[in-house]
């Protein structure tokens, strides 16, 4: 005699995995109406579907920030997907939001201990993504995160509309300079704070570079190596953040504005979504289609 699956033990299901309505009564059938097995059938079904979407590039998504309320620590990760109609959806939306938050209040400096980390509801934050590539349909994939605490200092962020974040250190708490700094960070794609952060090979491979330029000129030996020290300095100024004119007032540079206000950077991180990824061209009517196909 077969068990008669109710409304209610569907609906319990449903709120339990957040799978859909025939995927929990097929479930709930199979495992004749013990809840737990058909949970734990589900899970691995779920599984086995996120390990053969792994190898699919993710290349879309969102980036999450997050900033304690005394201003002390700060959190920032990238979790992609592959299509920007996911990256919309509120699962993957809330999602990104519970590991940021999740993020700022651990202790965690792997990417083993993120996948391993609780969420509110207790389970794993690989678990939370694994489910939800079996309910989207999607690879999805914690690229990076970072997070900065400072005891002594203080911490800002910002984030341009999910796709672009930046978190900040400075040596002093100042909640205005940290997101003008943080906004300029985001705008002008600095690589590294000060000129003795970048590495003497970048140096002296642009002044290789230069100097060809500037013997082609035809001048003097003495006039080309002031013309490549000009150069690298123009360059040093373009790739740190201390050099760069402020986006806000071009008359000042970050560093000299920071100093204003008794004030240094002391790191920073800024994170796009898609960066160095290659990405598959979609158009969108495909892209609908691959969610309609489940693949």
């Amino acid at each position: 005699m077969s068990m008669t699956i109710s409304a209610g033990m569907v609906k319990e299901l449903r709120e339990r995995t957040a799978s859909g309505m025939m995927e929990c009564k097929k479930a709930l059938v199979e495992a004749e109406g013990d809840m737990e097995l058909a949970i734990e059938n589900m899970r691995k079904a779920g599984l086995a579907k996120a390990d053969k979407k792994s190898g699919r590039i993710a290349a879309e998504g969102i980036i999450g920030v997050q900033v304690s309320d005394n201003g002390k620590a700060v959190a920032i990760v990238d979790i992609n997907c592959e299509t920007d109609f996911v990256a919309k959806a509120d699962d993957f939306v809330n999602f990104v939001k519970s590991v940021s938050v999740a993020l700022l209040n651990a202790d965690i400096e792997t990417e083993e201990q993120l996948l391993a980390m609780p969420l509110e509801d207790g389970i794993t934050v690989d678990e939370m993504r694994r489910g939800l590539i079996s309910k989207l349909g999607e690879n999805i994939t914690i690229r990076r995160f970072e997070k900065y605490h400072t005891p002594e200092g203080g911490t800002a962020c910002y984030l341009h509309g999910n796709k672009i974040g930046v978190i900040v250190e400075l040596a002093v708490a100042d909640v205005e300079l940290g997101k003008d700094v943080a906004m300029h960070i985001a705008a002008s794609k600095p690589v590294c704070v000060s000129e003795d952060q970048v590495s003497p090979e970048t140096i002296e491979k642009e002044k290789e570079i230069f100097a060809a330029q500037a013997a082609e000129s035809g001048k003097p030996a003495d006039i080309i190596e002031k013309m490549v020290l000009g150069r690298v300095s123009k360059f040093l100024a373009e790739v740190t953040l201390l050099g760069q004119p402020f986006i806000k007032d071009d008359k000042i540079t970050v560093g000299k504005l920071a100093a204003s206000k008794g004030n240094r950077v002391i790191r920073f991180s800024r994170f796009e979504v898609g960066e160095g990824i290659e990405k598959k061209e979609e158009n969108f009517a495909e892209e609908v289609m691959a969610q309609v196909r489940g693949n």
